[in-house]
């Protein structure tokens, strides 16, 4: 078995075209008592639908978004194309570093603050991923897997792929993401 991160089909795209390295995350419904942890460095990237909004998404990434809900999955399945590995994580409650990381994903600035509206006592943990690309499998949908969770378990293995970014582009967002929130 293999976690699996649920997360926005528009995010998942993004970041498997590069164009999103960090996840900011507080924690689904389910999870108000923890708040969000990684389960494993190394998980299978899980699309979801819900939630997804034109104004949650910088107006640069509209087509994305449309792109997603054009191309649904067909009833009962899901379509997995990627996995990623955790390179650093960091709780952030500064607003200034949490702005200073938008251009590290695709989510508008009123959708964040939302987000940081939510729970505010608890801080938005800050993950940076290497991303994944991995051929395409349909997975059929279970009862588990629904639900504000994070985290679900698949009956899959990784497989080998190829990087969104290369190491150098890795590494140097990396470096840029460490200089923001350290």
């Amino acid at each position: 078995m293999m976690n699996a991160l649920k997360e926005w089909a528009t995010v998942v795209k993004a970041l498997e075209q590069g164009k999103q390295t960090v996840i900011l995350r507080k924690g689904g419904i389910l999870e108000t008592a923890s708040g969000f942890n990684i389960e494993s460095k190394k998980f299978f990237l899980f699309p979801t639908w819900e939630h997804q909004e034109t104004k949650h998404v910088k107006p640069k990434f509209h087509d994305f978004l449309n792109n997603v809900l054009d191309n649904k999955p067909n009833e009962g399945f899901n379509k997995i194309s990627s996995y990623a590995e955790v390179m650093y994580e960091k709780d952030v409650e500064d607003e200034a570093i949490i702005n200073n990381l938008s251009e590290f994903h695709v989510w508008s600035d009123s959708y964040i603050q939302e987000r940081r509206n939510w729970m505010p006592e608890k801080p938005m943990r800050a993950v940076f991923l290497k991303t994944v690309k991995i051929s395409e499998f349909d997975l059929s949908l279970k009862p588990e897997f629904s639900g504000c969770k994070s985290w679900i378990e698949l009956n899959s293995n990784f497989e080998s792929g190829e990087s969104a970014l290369s190491d150098n582009e890795i590494d140097k967002k990396l470096q840029e993401f460490k200089e923001i929130v350290a």
